[in-house]
């Protein structure tokens, strides 16, 4: 698992001379001793011992423990807090986690000497559409505890929203455009993503005009830790897409319209051949960074999962294409010569004409790519277990001859839409980047990462793809888990063993691309579940929750039992659901009812979850209001998101979560059965609309022992 390095004094050979600082305000030292003490305490934070060593080449660390003290010596922030991690994770049996902490450092400390280091210059985190489906309300005390996960998980490069609204608010208005024209541009704050990628324009926006003012001050505070921790962080840049009022002001400006989504409003973006899109690109790179400072790695996708208007001739459509990539890497390095343009490979295998045939074929690509230079073009290559589990193609870095020598990063989408179900095959994410490290043709390869579309689930995905940031050799899943579980919960009894060894088989045996229910979709409207279902996962989850009595004291075996638990709760309420539409006879009313009360009772065991909540999406959202209508428009904006969306992407997020299962899903079957035994007609539009404008109450009542209660149900 590591690299055999016999001592620390091999390490420090390898490295430049001691330095006290980091090239920071704050030696190396102090930043990682003061994310370890937001962590685990400032007594337990104590234990630890930092000496920071600037590094050559990519980031290390080691671990010695002696005298009752554990020293980390290593080569970043970051890398200090991975390594005091690994001793945490590994040697006490300790874990940090979304949905809780699990610490126990033992008054005789273990002995380790021993040294890692990364195979990659970068560990690459999150998603554009991350700051959609998980981010877009967060405040700074919500955002803080991220970026100490990711320092302690020693991710050191996140692709963030880098308060792209407010800059671009600022280069449109120095255009000439007027506030209306302008803020007609922007969709509501949930929605950015899409906007920033030129998916959709002003949807359900824009939002008052002091959250451009909050994302700077946000965005400020986030960057000066990411610079304390030696993080790299992606942010945006301008891809071309422009607010229908350019017009008014270039009459003559050619600009094209884009689609997506189901959405009938089209986007506008200049043609490549535009003087203007070079004009404005420039003008946002520095503007950005006179707000912020220097910035080097900038994301802009200016076809994502939409057509390119091409000409039919291939040799023109080739020049095009180069054409393209030219104008959207123009501005970036007038604007910073140092800077590189980064940009999501995840459009390139998913992008598809009505035969199945790639549009993004290599010979596109690389013509695409072509005026770049290797140095300054980043690909992230997002998603592939989707190429290998789902499409079932080629490797995107194989098919693409290792992005033809530009730098890129292998990754990860574990999740789409922060979807809540069990999903993903671990056997694939255990030993999957060993084939990308040993090809012989990888060309740059210079990260790894995951790029999830929302987090806070699925967590012990995460928990494993971090450490593929620190090895070179498949992980081997029966020790891995062994270590995960006595970390997570203080144990590893034999039932638990057996449970895992059949979720292996099944909800983390299989890739499904949309884990969703059956209860869900609209009712009357089709859709069927999509969440894993078969008999081994059900004994799965009993024999999870027959390890009650030996982990009681465990939070967060309380918690992943909730979770697995509502899971088959979940999947019954779908079979009831489907037998009752079936049915012909007034049985089919009971059968409705009886699957009603599963969601119900599924409602109520979330409320015992710390995560899985509408009332925490809620109340982020109306804290970014200053007044009572403020607060009504970010509620019901995130709301939106997880439920109707928009165009024709309807139901796509589809959490798991107390209250929205309860006064949403529930309650629409609910109103929807009401109406067919009495044979009247439910609007399901006009309610589910209602619903998104309305003001959340949690009304849930807890179970006072929700184990004891799903144990009972399922018997």
């Amino acid at each position: 698992m590591y690299l055999k390095i016999w001592t620390v004094a091999i390490l420090l050979l390898i490295m430049n001379s001691c330095k006290a600082k980091s090239g920071m305000d704050k030696p190396a030292e102090v930043v990682a001793k003061q994310v370890l003490s937001r962590v685990i305490g400032k007594a337990n934070a104590d234990v630890f011992t930092f000496k920071y060593i600037e590094g050559q080449g990519n980031d290390a660390y080691s671990i010695e423990s002696a005298d009752g003290k554990v020293v980390v010596t290593a080569s970043s922030p970051t890398a200090l807090c991975r390594g005091a991690y690994d001793y945490l994770r590994n040697d006490c049996h300790s874990i940090v986690s979304w949905s809780g902490n699990r610490i126990d450092i033992p008054e005789e400390l273990p002995e380790v000497n021993k040294t890692v280091q990364s195979p990659f210059k970068y560990r690459y985190y999150l998603n554009t559409v991350t700051h959609g489906y998980t981010t877009p309300y967060w405040g700074w005390e919500r955002w803080e505890k991220e970026l100490d996960w990711m320092a302690m998980h020693g991710m050191n490069m996140p692709l963030i929203a880098g308060a792209h609204e407010a800059i671009l608010f600022r280069v449109f208005e120095n255009l000439g455009l007027n506030n209306d024209e302008i803020l007609d541009y922007f969709s509501g704050p949930a929605h950015f993503p899409w906007n920033r990628m030129g998916n959709i324009g002003g949807w359900d926006g824009s939002p008052p005009a002091s959250f451009f003012d909050k994302q700077i001050e946000l965005n400020h505070k986030m960057l000066n830790r990411m610079k304390e921790l030696q993080m790299e962080p992606i942010v945006h840049a301008f891809a071309g897409f422009v607010p229908k009022g350019i017009s008014r002001i270039y009459p003559d400006e050619k600009v094209r319209e884009l689609g997506w989504g189901g959405f009938d409003e089209k986007v506008h973006i200049l043609s490549p051949e535009s003087d203007l899109f070079v004009k404005i690109g420039k003008m946002y790179i520095e503007e950005w960074e006179k707000e912020f400072g220097k910035g080097k790695y900038y994301l802009a996708d200016s076809f994502n999962e939409m057509d390119v208007p091409l000409s039919n001739d291939p040799e023109i459509a080739n020049n095009e294409l180069a054409a393209y990539g030219e104008v959207v890497y123009q501005p970036i390095r007038e604007a910073n010569p140092d800077a590189v343009w980064v940009m999501q490979g995840w459009t390139f295998p998913y992008h598809r004409d009505k035969a199945g045939k790639l549009f993004w074929t290599p010979e596109r690509l690389k013509a695409m790519m072509s005026k770049i230079p290797d140095d300054k073009l980043m690909i992230l290559d997002m998603a592939n277990e989707y190429n290998a589990l789902f499409w079932k193609i080629d490797y995107s870095w194989d098919m693409y001859k290792g992005f033809f020598g530009k730098q890129w990063i292998y990754s990860f989408i574990p999740n789409m839409g922060g979807k809540v179900p069990l999903n993903g095959v671990l056997d694939f994410y255990a030993t999957a980047p060993t084939e990308a490290l040993n090809y012989k043709d990888k060309g740059n390869l210079v990260g790894f990462g995951f790029a999830p579309e929302g987090i806070e689930n699925n967590e012990v995905i995460y928990e494993l793809l971090s450490d593929w940031g620190w090895r070179t050799e498949e992980i081997h899943l029966d020790e891995w888990l062994a270590m995960y579980c006595k970390a997570r919960y203080g144990a590893y009894p034999d039932k638990m063993k057996q449970s895992w060894d059949l979720l292996r088989k099944s909800c983390f045996g299989t890739f499904t691309d949309h884990p969703r229910f059956r209860y869900q979709f609209r009712p009357g409207r089709g859709g069927g579940g999509s969440v894993h279902q078969s008999p081994v996962f059900e004994q799965a989850v009993k024999l999870f929750l027959a390890c009650a009595d030996e982990l009681s004291d465990s939070e967060l075996y309380k918690f992943d039992a909730i979770e697995l638990g509502v899971q088959l709760v979940g999947l019954r309420a779908d079979e009831k659901l489907e037998e009752a539409g079936k049915q012909k006879s007034e049985k089919k009313y009971t059968i409705y009812g009886d699957a009603i009360e599963d969601m119900v009772f599924i409602d109520r065991l979330l409320a015992s979850h710390p995560n899985h909540k509408l009332e925490n999406w809620v109340n982020l959202a109306r804290n970014f209001g200053d007044t009572p209508e403020e607060k009504q428009y970010y509620e019901s904006n995130a709301k939106r998101l997880n439920t109707t969306w928009g165009g024709g992407v309807n139901e796509y997020a589809a959490r798991t979560w107390n209250g929205l299962i309860g006064s949403y899903y529930a309650k629409r079957w609910e109103l929807w059965l009401e109406a067919e035994k009495n044979n009247t007609k439910f609007n399901t539009l006009e309610w589910e609309e209602q619903w998104i404008q309305s003001e959340y109450k949690n009304e849930t009542v807890p179970f006072k022992d929700p184990l004891k209660e799903l144990i009972m149900y399922l018997d």
